[in-house]
């Protein structure tokens, strides 16, 4: 079982049922719009079987967020590999990092990831581990795997893949977060992504004499 200040998440035989079911629903209706009858029925346990496993909503949320982390990272492996070339998969990335910031489930993990930090840290370092910690491990493997190569010339790159996935966010996710944009275009994430790919390999790149 896994414990957060007193509040018990149990494992059972149904759990990773409640979790798929969960994770189905907070996708496509979102925090807010995502109903416990829905995920139960979606789930296809009782109301009370789901509530013996999570107790509460949030938690249950931030379980099945890191599910989806751990999916999406699972998928992006699969669909390239280390010797992908730099600006290729750089463009993937940032791509799938403006995706899962701009939908309704990367908005209100990062809401509630954050808002719950203060009273439940151990929230707090989940949401971390499963987001932006991941984030930066797997982005950090590439880069290390392209410097090897000799395509980019990285001394830190754990700092360098941060900073990468900040500029993915730039004009983005604080418009969002604060309800200044209600959604993102594709040609305003293509505008960021430029950007993005332009400074990180400027910094980064490494020219053929």
């Amino acid at each position: 079982m896994a414990e957060v200040k007193g509040t018990t998440i149990r494992r059972g035989r149904k759990f990773g049922q409640v979790l798929e079911g969960a994770r189905m629903v907070f996708l496509r209706d979102g925090y807010e719009g995502a109903s416990v009858d829905a995920i139960a029925q979606q789930a296809g346990v009782s109301k009370a079987t789901l509530y013996s496993y999570f107790p509460d909503k949030r938690l249950l949320f931030l379980e099945a967020s890191k599910s989806e982390c751990a999916r999406q990272t699972e998928e992006a492996q699969q669909t390239l590999s280390p010797e992908t070339p730099a600006p290729e998969m750089l463009r993937f990335v940032a791509e799938k990092i403006i995706e899962f910031i701009s939908s309704d489930f990367g908005q209100a993990l990062f809401r509630i990831g954050v808002a719950e930090a203060a009273r439940f840290p151990e929230i707090g370092r989940e949401f971390y581990q499963s987001g932006p910690m991941l984030l930066r491990e797997r982005l950090g493997e590439y880069l290390r795997a392209a410097a090897e190569r000799g395509e980019l010339a990285i001394g830190d790159f754990d700092l360098a893949a941060d900073q990468f996935a900040s500029l993915c966010c730039a004009d983005i996710q604080d418009r969002l977060l604060y309800g200044v944009s209600r959604r993102i275009s594709k040609a305003e994430a293509k505008r960021v992504i430029d950007a993005a790919l332009e400074m990180f390999l400027a910094r980064y790149g490494v020219r053929a004499e």
